[in-house]
């Protein structure tokens, strides 16, 4: 079968289908819960959060990451693909016309604030793996970056809809933003081996695996710490840390040459995060009903 040919398939796997909710619910529940209704940019944002924008961050990412992808014995798969060179150039291409006409329309209707929110999210995602920047090779900056990723959506929802920034709203989005840190710092815990063969840096390889898992866990009490400053029902959310301090922690022991065995805390935080959607989608109803 030729490259043409396969390249939608190809597209499909690079764009981590497992985690398109990821970026696209944060969005949806920040817009519809602030403006109150579901409309043309709720459709459009929401749409775009979901796919287009999936296939810039990780399509950019497999481009640039080929060489340590072949490396990577969890790559080529449900965690990654690993695309062959010859639609390096048409992966590029799509991710640029495919977000192109929603970036377009999204700019067209927000105001100065959150146009500067879009910007810097497109930016996070081009500058987490493009060359000359690579933030995914700066450790810190990786993880930093990493979770602009997925709390961007969620504030430009939020700013789009003309949200009022209260004190438990900041706490709120602070909370997401640290949690999106943990997770990026245990998710590079485990491609240690790969990264270093490869010479990519990263806040696992700089500070070794055992400082990043107990990092990671540090963060996520420190989100669910933030939690306690929001509005009600939001501090029952805290609880929610609990799990993913628990899964990083089972690895505390861990060293660089057993990294790897990481992997299953990692497969464990995939289906947490659909537990934990569900529970926080509770909350929101019951948020909703209440006020």
């Amino acid at each position: 079968m030729s490259a043409v040919a396969t390249l939608p398939r190809r597209l499909f796997a690079s764009s981590r289908p497992v985690s398109w909710v990821n970026t696209a619910y944060p969005f949806a529940a920040a817009y519809v819960l602030t403006a109150g209704r579901i409309d043309v940019t709720a459709v459009v944002g929401t749409l775009f959060f979901l796919i287009p924008y999936n296939l810039a961050m990780y399509g950019i990412n497999d481009v640039f990451d080929y060489e340590s992808d072949l490396r990577n014995p969890r790559k080529g798969g449900v965690e990654g693909a690993v695309l062959d060179p010859s639609v390096h150039r048409a992966t590029l291409w799509a991710a640029v016309l495919l977000c192109l006409p929603f970036v377009i329309y999204l700019y067209a209707v927000c105001g100065p604030v959150a146009a500067l929110v879009l910007t810097v999210s497109l930016f996070a995602v081009v500058a987490y793996s493009a060359p000359g920047l690579r933030f995914k090779e700066r450790a810190f900056v990786d993880s930093l970056t990493s979770s602009t990723h997925f709390v961007s959506p969620a504030v430009f929802g939020l700013t789009v809809a003309h949200a009022t920034w209260t004190p438990a709203l900041v706490a709120l989005v602070a909370a997401f933003f640290c949690w999106g840190v943990a997770s990026q710092a245990f998710g590079a815990v485990q491609d240690i081996g790969p990264d270093r063969e490869a010479g990519l840096g990263s806040v696992a390889t700089v500070i070794g695996a055992r400082p990043t898992v107990w990092f990671a866990a540090a963060v996520y009490a420190l989100a669910g710490v933030l939690l306690l400053f929001t509005a009600p029902p939001g501090p029952l959310a805290a609880l929610l840390a609990v799990p993913y301090i628990a899964n990083v922690l089972r690895f505390r022991s861990v060293t660089d040459t057993t990294a790897e065995r990481t992997n299953a805390g990692w497969h464990t935080f995939l289906w947490l995060n659909y537990v934990t959607g569900f529970l926080v989608t509770m909350l929101l109803i019951w948020w909703a009903m209440t006020r």
